[in-house]
C-alpha cells in the first residue's frame, strides 16, 4: 500500500472488568494507520487549493476535484498532471504538490476562494444552491436507470468487501461506482479510499474523466458514510443518476438532489433503506407491497 498506511507503536490497554487501572493488561504492539497528508492543487504555476488526503490516485483526486468545482468537464479539457518538486525534511520527494495543465480556452476558477480544504470538508467556499446549478454540464434528471431495491440495499456489503485500506486501519471512507447489469445486478467500476469522504468521491469521478467515461450515466454512486451537501453535488456535476449512503442525509442535500435529479437514497444497512428523493428509480418485486 506504499504511504497509505504507516505503522507506529502504541499501548494497548485492555478494560477485562478488573477494579484497579493497574490491573488492565497492557500490550505492547504495532497499529496501521491511513496516512493524511496535504497535497497542494495548482493550476499551471497558480496555487489553486491545499486538501488533506490519503495519498494515492492523486491524480484521479485533482482530475474529479476540478470536475466538481465545474472546472472542467472532459477529458480534452485536462492536458497533463504531474507532480512538481517537494520534499521534506530529510531530502525525499514528498508527491505533495501536483500541477495540472488546462486547455488554454478554459476559464480559469476564482483562486481566491479555496485556499484549505480539511478532510472533512470539501466545498467550504461553495455560495450556494444556484452556484451549483449554474456549473452542471450534465443532467442526472434525464437518466432513466432504474436500480432493484434489493440490488440497492446489497450495495454496502460489496463495497466493504473491496475497502483493502479501511480493512488494514479502521480509518477512511470509501466511495464506489457501480453499474446495474440488464438483469439488475451491481458490478463494481472503480473503488476509491481516503480520509475524507469528499476525495474518495472525488477520486472516483476523476477516474471516471481520465477514462473519458463521463458523464456517469446509468451509475450508482455508494458513500461509507453520510450523504452530505458536497456529495450530492459531486454526484450531480458528474452526471450519476443515484447516490446511497450507509448514513443520514442533511436536509441541504436533499434539497439539491431534489432540485438536481438525483435519487438519493441514506441509511442503507442491507435490510432496508430509506429513499428521499427520486423514487421512481427504484424497482421493487411483483409481490412487494407499494
Amino acid at each position: 500500500m506504499g504511504r497509505v498506511t504507516q505503522r507506529r507503536k502504541i499501548h494497548r490497554y485492555v478494560l477485562d472488568g478488573s477494579p484497579s487501572a493497574l490491573e488492565f493488561p497492557v500490550r505492547h504492539r504495532e497499529d496501521v494507520l491511513a496516512v493524511e497528508e496535504p497535497l497542494e492543487i495548482r493550476l499551471g504555476s497558480l496555487s489553486y487549493s491545499v486538501t488533506m488526503r490519503t495519498p494515492g490516485d492523486d491524480f484521479d483526486l485533482v482530475a474529479g476535484f476540478l470536475v466538481s468545482e465545474g472546472v472542467i468537464w472532459s477529458p480534452d479539457q485536462l492536458i497533463s498532471l504531474r507532480f512538481c518538486a517537494g520534499e521534506d525534511e530529510n531530502g525525499v520527494q514528498t508527491f505533495n504538490v501536483v500541477e495540472a495543465q488546462l486547455r488554454p480556452d478554459v476559464v480559469l476558477p476564482d483562486t481566491g476562494r479555496h485556499v484549505y480544504t480539511s478532510s472533512s470538508c470539501g466545498i467550504c467556499g461553495t455560495d450556494s444552491i444556484e452556484a451549483v446549478r449554474k456549473s452542471s454540464h450534465f443532467s442526472p434528471a434525464d437518466d432513466t436507470l432504474t436500480v432493484p431495491v434489493g440490488t440497492l440495499a446489497s450495495l454496502p456489503d460489496l463495497l466493504r468487501e473491496a475497502q483493502a485500506v479501511f480493512e488494514a486501519t479502521g480509518g477512511v471512507h470509501a466511495a464506489g461506482l457501480f453499474s446495474i447489469d440488464d438483469d439488475g445486478a451491481a458490478r463494481l467500476l472503480c473503488l476509491r479510499e481516503d480520509v475524507g469522504r469528499h476525495n474518495a468521491v472525488d477520486k472516483v469521478v476523476g477516474w471516471a474523466l481520465r477514462e473519458q467515461r463521463l458523464p456517469l450515466s446509468g451509475t450508482v454512486l455508494q458513500v461509507s458514510g453520510r450523504a452530505s451537501f458536497e456529495l450530492v453535488q459531486k454526484a450531480a456535476l458528474a452526471g450519476i443518476p443515484v447516490l446511497a449512503a450507509v448514513s443520514a442525509p442533511s436536509s441541504l442535500a436533499v434539497e439539491l438532489a431534489e432540485s438536481s435529479g438525483v435519487t438519493l437514497a441514506g441509511f442503507s444497512r442491507g435490510s432496508s433503506l430509506n429513499v428521499y428523493t427520486g423514487g421512481h428509480r427504484i424497482s421493487l418485486p411483483a409481490d412487494l407491497p407499494r
